[in-house]
């Protein structure tokens, strides 16, 4: 059969739903590859388009040009393609709204996560926007991602870390910025964010999220504050999150509570998937009832049985699934999709050169210059591991500053820094204090009537006579005393 053949189907009655049966609907028209297939529903579900194909239409999706990556003046990039040839687009801002977006890429062990992943980045090096990067599979997830060592230098992404405590160090540094822009956009009496005036589009990407956020990981608690606060806070602030994750169920990914917005109101891609993943996407409504997904196979191809008497039967691979994929919060949620192909035929000694042409060469954008100050040697020197951590989270004095401007290095805990739990997340020490922040802060804001920004709240403080301190443990203050 070499033709395409395309069936459209309607509900019998006003008001009844269509629903099916991916794999019995292909033997029931004779089709042993599922992967000939397509199926797409219409929002009331009362429609359906069914296209049968020869052949594997994803078979082969190949990036004509690196540029096709840049992001088009409605803040998409192009990551692959549907079935019938339409791009498959993915919103990164909203110029509309001025908003950046919450990214999720999901993904079983081999369904080509690390390859979407990389094109995601390389396409965000391309368009402009200020990337920091934690890769929690040792560096080993996107080797070709690497970051600059400090301002103005070579890299694919601003900042790259590889250890969690590195990673905690980006989302508090992340948070910083921020906290900093809604300061300064206040000030300047703007409610959106518009990109490049001043300051640049930031992504914050945690790859191997699972393993920061899975039940008994050290931070699970302090990161998954963190990426509430930013899905919540930063959109407006062009602040975008961005989580890669092999996860079999949403309570690995630090509680359902914790991704349902981002679930619903993100930019969703799906890959290869678990039946508890797929269940809890439809009961939290982010497909919806009676929506199922075509199930993506490890394999391309039809296979059939074998008889063990057959021994004309050659056993030839059959090529693999990766890459393909279901945009679910895009404009075609039960289609089937593909990233693009990339990379090197075969694997190679080192970084992968086809991979590195795909992000150019260059200095990738970084965060804006108004933030160096406040983020400090973590940021400056792209610290990683402890080092990183302790740069973001220093040591409290405990004589003066017991709440230690967010979080600190606890004694007795071996030398590792202490979980970076928020002032208003932290319980309050039985051991008497002089003076806190929260009491210095709150000091300051008894004695002047007007309004304080944070910054003349820190100046006032460091007036006072006592240890100086810096602007993120005066924002911590001024968040709990908000709470």
């Amino acid at each position: 059969m070499s033709k395409i053949y395309e069936l459209t189907v309607e509900a019998a009655e006003a008001g009844d739903i269509i629903s099916y049966h991916p794999m019995r609907l292909a033997a029931a028209l004779g089709i042993t590859d599922v992967n000939r297939l397509a199926v797409e529903i219409s929002t009331m579900m009362s429609k359906a388009l069914v296209t049968i194909y020869p052949h594997d239409p994803l078979a082969q999706v190949i990036l004509a040009d690196p540029q096709m990556l840049v992001m088009d003046e409605r803040g998409r990039i192009w990551i692959g393609r549907y079935h019938n040839g339409r791009p498959n687009l993915l919103r990164l801002y909203d110029p509309a709204s001025g908003s950046a977006q919450r990214l999720l890429l999901f993904g079983t062990t081999g369904a080509g996560k690390s390859t979407a992943g990389q094109i995601i980045l390389a396409a965000m090096k391309r368009s402009g926007i200020a990337v920091l990067y934690a890769d929690l599979k040792g560096g080993q997830s996107a080797p070709e991602a690497y970051g600059q060592s400090g301002h103005g230098g070579d890299g694919n992404v601003a900042w790259r870390v590889t250890t969690q405590e590195g990673t905690m160090a980006q989302l508090r540094s992340t948070w910083l910025t921020m906290m900093d822009r809604q300061e300064r956009y206040s000030r300047m009496g703007r409610s959106k964010f518009l990109i490049g005036r001043p300051d640049p589009l930031i992504y914050q990407i945690v790859d191997e999220a699972n393993r920061l956020l899975e039940k008994g990981a050290p931070y699970r608690d302090e990161a998954t504050y963190y990426i509430k606060d930013i899905g919540r806070t930063g959109r407006s602030l062009g602040v975008g999150i961005g989580l890669f994750a092999q996860a079999g169920h949403l309570e690995e990914m630090g509680g359902s509570d914790t991704l349902r917005a981002m679930l619903k109101e993100g930019e969703v891609i799906l890959l290869r998937w678990t039946s508890s993943m797929m269940r809890q996407l439809v009961t939290d409504g982010l497909l919806p009832a009676g929506m199922v997904l075509a199930p993506i196979p490890k394999y391309a191809g039809e296979v059939d049985l074998v008889s063990q008497f057959d021994e004309d039967h050659e056993d030839d691979d059959l090529p693999g699934t990766q890459g393909t994929a279901y945009n679910v919060n895009g404009r075609y949620p039960s289609s089937k999709s593909r990233f693009w192909n990339i990379g090197s035929a075969m694997p190679t000694e080192g970084l992968d050169p086809m991979i590195l042409d795909l992000y150019g060469p260059g200095a990738p954008p970084e965060i804006e210059e108004a933030a160096w100050d406040l983020l400090g040697d973590a940021y400056g020197q792209r610290l990683d591991g402890i080092d990183a951590y302790r740069a973001v989270f220093p040591e409290p004095e405990e004589d003066e500053d017991g709440e230690g401007g967010g979080g600190g290095r606890k004694k007795g805990s071996g030398g590792r820094a202490a979980s970076p739990v928020p002032a208003s997340m932290s319980q309050q020490s039985s051991k008497p204090r002089s003076r806190t922040i929260r009491d210095r802060v709150q000091a300051v804001l008894d004695s002047h009537d007007g309004p304080l920004d944070a910054r003349e709240v820190l100046d006032a403080v460091n007036d006072d006579g006592g240890r100086q301190v810096s602007l993120g443990s005066v924002r911590n203050a001024l968040t709990t005393l908000r709470n």
